[in-house]
């Protein structure tokens, strides 16, 4: 494919991924002026799980389907789905209706996020895959920190609607270009038997018992009691699709989930203790907000500012967690700090009321970010290097999976904390209040805004009842990140695998994985650490292996590059090189001295002599074997050998890695 039409398909594969990162976190801070204008504060948790319950339940669907029917169009039908989602959430009349778009928007979401990535892989190089990884890594990082600071701003200087239509001119330029540039995927016209087989029950089941559970915890002890026949429908309705879905698993020949992943301890627990990270950093991003907005009276704009040091302390730690893991090989003692430290940001934030600085707080934030940091990036490694190669690419979708769901049971229990507690302690104040005249009282428990409106000792009362209701949704997620620092000491440490040290930042900031194959997922560390050693002297290196000492790296290149290429013109040789042909000629003359090249009878062109061809195959040789090295902890596969043979080739003469 031609640079220019890559860059148009990176650029719009990007846009799409952007657009679904940031609404995991761009709503936070308009969530307040939303609930003024629309009502509905006991619902205000929704807004959010919608979103994220959607994205996380169809990921692996987005995946397999994109495998069987081809990623071009599915990625155009889950943009068509998102925009959609996006102008009716805008137009949302009620909470109601915003939290039936907002599911919808995720759905769309869920297959912008996998199929970006996963199509990627379908149109780059092996070679400039990992630097292009990289890129959309930063997107997830970007979204984090400025997903709440653009929320604030949309709504300080537009309005709140402009959260969601924001995303209808950026998607609809991906649109276009994917739909005019990408080619079609060849995927689409294989034979049946050649395409994966969609384990379309444990999807459903799977994905039914867990949005039974969040609205158990939703509305358990809030809309219903306890002990109400609707919570304990939903309890038996939980019971029968995780029954199913055990049925289920044990039969399909691709499971979604494969239940024997649940008898490794590393999985387990790292399952677990993700499960707790989601639920305290997306109950953090959703409650905080408000308690600004509310309590201290700051701008939406000003309330996402004060997020950064949460978002910052938490891509800080991650690349900083990565890089102490490749360096020493030891990862369990990071997971455990970080709960900890977490846990200790947690009960710092429980100790917030009206009179807590705003200087505080960002402290505060930042312990809990860095110890989010320590721990997110971490998990998937866990994982990684307790699993064999057959389980790999389900276990790493297994495990961001769980921590995606705990974004949705954080935002919708600690949701419930909030409600009931002001519920009550509103009952308590309004019952000695004098209000004025014709004033509703439920308004203060619908529209935090009214609080503006009231006497300044009255308000000070309710604006207390705010921030007591938001501390309390930190005390209760404080014991919680304690049993997940608790349970992460069960995290075992095993012998760190080479292609896991290739840490891929935007999973562990994002909140559905890439839904990978395992060849699929060594593959994406592979690509990375050859392309870290690609760029450090690879040449040289490689020459001495085959025998080369004497040739500078240049020439060695040259021959990487002319290997079964037949006559290559000069020129052209030097156009792909990007250098002058005065600057190549020197090593091509030395090739052509030791009877390793010829030229043509014009001298325009130049070709490998037999022995020079041989050197070639020595060379690839070379690179292959160094290629297997790196994957040879994975143990024994003919599919990681073919790989191998694959990736090989791709990795010689190309012309990024050219030496200078």
């Amino acid at each position: 494919m031609r640079q220019k039409g890559l860059g148009l398909i990176i650029i719009a594969l990007m846009l799409g991924m952007l657009l679904a990162a940031l609404d995991q976190t761009i709503v936070s801070t308009a969530l307040p002026t939303i609930v003024s204008d629309l009502g509905g504060l006991e619902h205000l948790s929704w807004v959010v799980t919608g979103y994220l319950l959607a994205s996380t339940v169809s990921t692996p669907l987005w995946g397999k389907l994109g495998d069987q029917y081809g990623r071009k169009r599915l990625f155009v039908g889950a943009i068509v789905i998102f925009l959609a989602g996006s102008a009716l959430c805008g137009l949302s009349g009620d909470m109601g209706q915003l939290i039936a778009f907002r599911s919808v928007q995720g759905l769309g979401g869920g297959g912008l996020m996998v199929l970006a990535q996963a199509i990627v892989g379908d149109v780059v190089s092996a070679r400039e895959r990992g630097r292009y990884q990289g890129f959309f890594g930063g997107v997830f990082a970007v979204a984090s920190i400025v997903g709440p600071l653009l929320g604030g701003l949309f709504v300080d200087h537009l309005s709140w609607h402009w959260v969601f239509y924001v995303n209808l001119p950026l998607g609809a330029v991906a649109l276009l270009v994917i739909a005019a540039v990408l080619p079609a995927d060849r995927r689409a016209g294989r034979r049946r038997i050649d395409r994966p087989r969609v384990d379309y029950a444990g999807v459903v089941l799977l994905g039914g018992a867990t949005s039974c559970l969040v609205l158990m915890s939703t509305w358990g002890g809030t809309l219903y009691p306890w002990n109400d026949p609707v919570i304990a429908g939903l309890a038996l309705a939980a019971v029968a699709l995780l029954a199913g879905w055990v049925l289920a698993e044990r039969r399909a020949a691709e499971p979604v989930l494969p239940l024997g992943l649940f008898r490794s301890r590393a999985f387990a627990m790292a399952s677990v203790v993700g499960f707790v990270v989601g639920f305290g950093m997306f109950g953090a991003l959703t409650y905080l907000p408000l308690f600004l907005q509310v309590v201290h009276r700051v701008s939406p704009t000003v309330s996402g500012v004060y997020l950064l040091p949460m978002m910052a302390g938490m891509l800080t730690m991650s690349v900083v967690s990565g890089q102490i893991i490749t360096r020493t090989g030891k990862y369990r003692y990071l997971p455990i700090a970080g709960t900890g430290v977490a846990t200790v940001g947690m009960l710092l934030l429980s100790t917030m009321d009206e009179h807590s600085s705003l200087l505080a707080m960002g402290a505060y934030l930042l312990v809990l970010g860095v110890g989010l940091g320590m721990t997110t990036q971490v998990l998937v490694i866990v994982v990684q290097n307790a699993v064999g190669f057959e389980d790999l690419g389900v276990a790493t979708s297994g495990v961001t999976y769980f921590r995606s769901i705990g974004g949705s049971f954080g935002v919708a229990t600690l949701g419930s904390v909030f409600t009931a507690t002001l519920g009550t302690e509103l009952q308590r104040v309004l019952a000695g209040a004098r209000l004025p005249p014709g004033f509703d009282p439920a308004r203060v428990r619908g529209d935090p805004a009214v609080l503006g409106r009231l006497p300044p000792a009255l308000a000070g009362d309710f604006i207390h009842v705010y921030a007591s209701a938001i501390a309390a949704v930190f005390r209760v997620a404080a014991p919680i990140m304690f049993a997940a620092f608790v349970l992460s000491w069960f995290i075992p440490q095993t012998r760190l695998r080479e292609t896991t040290k290739a840490t891929d930042l935007g999973e562990s900031l994002g909140a559905a994985s890439a839904e990978r194959s395992s060849l699929a997922e060594v593959e994406r560390g592979l690509v990375r650490l050859a392309d870290a050693d690609l760029r450090r002297g690879y040449y040289a290196r490689l020459g001495a292996l085959a025998g080369l000492d004497t040739l500078p790296p240049q020439a060695v290149w040259i021959i990487a590059r002319l290997g079964g290429e037949g006559w290559v013109r000069a020129d052209a040789l030097a156009e792909r090189a990007r250098v002058s042909r005065e600057y190549g000629r020197p090593y091509a003359d030395r090739l052509v001295a030791d009877g390793l090249a010829r030229r043509s009878e014009d001298g325009e062109s130049l070709r490998l002599t037999p022995e020079g061809e041989q050197v070639a195959l020595r060379l690839l040789a070379c690179s292959r074997e160094g290629l297997a090295r790196l994957i040879e902890d994975w143990g024994p596969d003919p599919r990681l050998d073919q790989l191998c043979d694959r990736i090989a080739p791709q990795f010689l003469g190309v012309d990024s890695d050219r030496p200078p």
